[in-house]
């Protein structure tokens, strides 16, 4: 879907040229941060399902999980 303004979200940033990985994905949600209200159980969760992937064989999903686990972390504990 395009609007006047453009491509927005994933596609904008990697076009659909072959497969994405889930870190490039996600390293593509993070350009465009925005806050959100969770239960702090929620993002605990969240930070211990995404822990598994701190050892994904591609290195852009193990530094985006990381990002994303340390940002996720820092929230819960402020």
């Amino acid at each position: 879907m395009s609007s006047e303004r453009g491509s927005r979200g994933v596609s904008a940033v990697f076009p659909s040229q072959g497969s994405v990985s889930a870190g490039q994905r996600a390293a593509a949600q993070m350009l465009g941060l925005r806050d959100v209200v969770l239960p702090a159980a929620v993002v605990t969760a969240a930070v211990e399902l995404l822990a598994e992937r701190l050892d994904d064989p591609d290195p852009v999903t193990r530094e985006a999980t990381a990002v994303v686990v340390a940002r996720l972390r820092a929230a819960v504990s402020a």
